[in-house]
């Protein structure tokens, strides 16, 4: 038997994550996260969403655009693993898919019109900024929940790791509350930053580095310390994570 189809978008989604470091591995691990999927002619109609509004939440089936050049491949080292143990590609959500396919589920809040313009404000996604949307489907709780399912690997939910905000940083981030682009923006960068988006292998050792993440328009710099602190009648060390400054031009 064979197969072939060609396929295009059918929206693009604007989010605020402009680069892949940072991007939550999983939809729904953020949902201070907000963004829209823009539907593109001739799916610009608003009879293709009609009745979309009684749902709560939708599937998006997306391409990972960025991975295409870089093909696929058989086996692959999941983050939840370390990094260090290989996993066939079917048995993760690794970006480097035959046909580069992903799904997310995401929040519908809103459809939004206008002359020329269809879409639809979402939250939760995992998706970069400009992502091509392939299919739009209604989630069915009844049917797409299943409670007692096994997750292999990714049974439970990431640890958090804990988010602090250096003075100026607070000062900066003060400077941006209020301003509609950047709704609930300290939201979005602890909720970020807790997934820890470091390599695995980063996670073990002492790490001096200063990372960044752009979410929106800005720089969010930041780097990890230890913490001492007593649980259990012991002196124990966590790693925290500390944002140093939030700047507007990004540099990835």
């Amino acid at each position: 038997m064979s197969f072939s189809s060609q396929i295009q978008a059918v929206a693009y989604c604007r989010t605020p994550y402009k680069q892949k470091f940072g991007i939550p591995r999983q939809p729904g691990l953020v949902n201070a996260a907000r963004g829209f999927v823009e539907l593109q002619a001739p799916y610009n109609d608003i009879d293709t969403v009609r009745g979309l509004e009684q749902y709560s939440h939708l599937w998006l089936v997306f391409c990972f655009h960025e991975n295409l050049a870089q093909g696929w491949k058989t086996t692959v080292r999941p983050p939840r693993l370390g990094g260090n143990e290989k996993l066939g590609v079917f048995a993760t959500r690794s970006t480097f898919r035959p046909n580069g396919l992903g799904q997310s589920v995401v929040r519908l809040h809103k459809i939004h019109q206008r002359k020329g313009y269809l879409a639809l404000e979402i939250s939760g996604m995992d998706l970069l900024d400009g992502t091509p949307i392939i299919d739009i489907k209604p989630y069915i709780p009844f049917s797409d929940s299943v409670p007692d399912a096994l997750g292999g690997i990714a049974h439970e939910a990431p640890k958090l790791t804990k988010v602090e905000f250096s003075q100026d940083a607070k000062q900066q981030l003060a400077s941006y509350t209020g301003l509609e682009q950047y709704q609930q923006l300290e939201e979005l960068i602890i909720g970020v930053l807790a997934q820890d988006p470091r390599p695995a292998y980063k996670r073990a050792k002492a790490d001096p580095k200063v990372y960044q993440v752009a979410l929106y328009d800005l720089d969010i710099l930041w780097r990890v310390v230890e913490v001492a602190h007593t649980k259990n009648n012991d002196s124990v060390s966590e790693d925290t994570i500390i944002v140093q400054e939030i700047k507007t031009g990004i540099s990835v």
